[in-house]
């Protein structure tokens, strides 16, 4: 599970200080799934970004549970939230964020790379993933060759590849047409489900939001903070 308790952030804008989130209270227990909703400026990516722990928060706690072990987030230095980050969050990029001089197989095994634990076992499982949504005759294509769509649907296959314990997408279908936006939002949250993940989705598409169990609305703060 993973959960925060007034959270704050703002930013400096010359002589002023502009706060986005102010006192945000949040819990994802495991296999459930809330959709971020609201306005552009609301703080749907700065919330994620303190999730995945490549945001401080200014004020309030973020806590992770994953393999029976308490992280508190918030009171860890960069080094111990990167690895915290590489070993139990898996993140979806609204702009798929895959290595273009990697094949679709090595970008899905990537995680798996960088936490030193490729072996047989992972290479197998992203096989499998990859048989699964059709694309394992493209697995040694590289990513250029691929639709919007399929480059996404490599992208969630690299956020699951390890059953992280929290899945975070920031606006994961927001570049796709309707047909692949749906086949891309079901995969997602059948794919959390299924491993027993917290899934945290920022979106403002109201059908992919009507999948989730909880939709969690940010409204944009009306004044900068004094």
């Amino acid at each position: 599970m993973i959960s925060v308790r007034g959270v704050r952030k703002g930013y400096a804008d010359g002589a002023q200080h502009i706060l986005v989130l102010d006192g945000i209270d949040l819990e994802v227990p495991g296999g459930a799934s809330v959709a971020l909703t609201g306005p552009s400026g609301s703080g749907k990516s700065t919330l994620l970004n303190i999730l995945a722990g490549t945001l401080a928060a200014d004020a309030g706690e973020v806590l992770l549970s994953a393999a029976g072990e308490p992280f508190a987030l918030h009171a860890l230095g960069e080094a111990q939230r990167t690895r915290v980050r590489r070993s139990h969050i898996g993140y979806v990029h609204q702009f798929f964020n895959l290595v273009p001089t990697l094949t679709v197989l090595e970008n899905v095994l990537m995680p798996a790379y960088l936490n030193g634990v490729l072996d047989g076992a992972c290479r197998e499982r992203a096989a499998r993933l990859l048989a699964e949504i059709g694309l394992d005759a493209r697995s040694h294509a590289f990513p250029d060759t691929l639709s919007g769509g399929e480059q996404q649907r490599v992208a969630v296959l690299r956020a699951l590849l390890l059953r992280p314990a929290v899945v975070l997408a920031d606006e994961p279908t927001g570049n796709l047409d309707a047909q692949n936006s749906a086949q891309v939002a079901a995969m997602l949250f059948a794919a959390a489900r299924e491993t027993g993940a917290s899934l945290v989705v920022a979106t403002h598409s109201g059908e992919v939001a009507a999948m989730a169990d909880h939709e969690f609305r940010l409204n944009k703060l009306a004044a900068p903070a004094s």
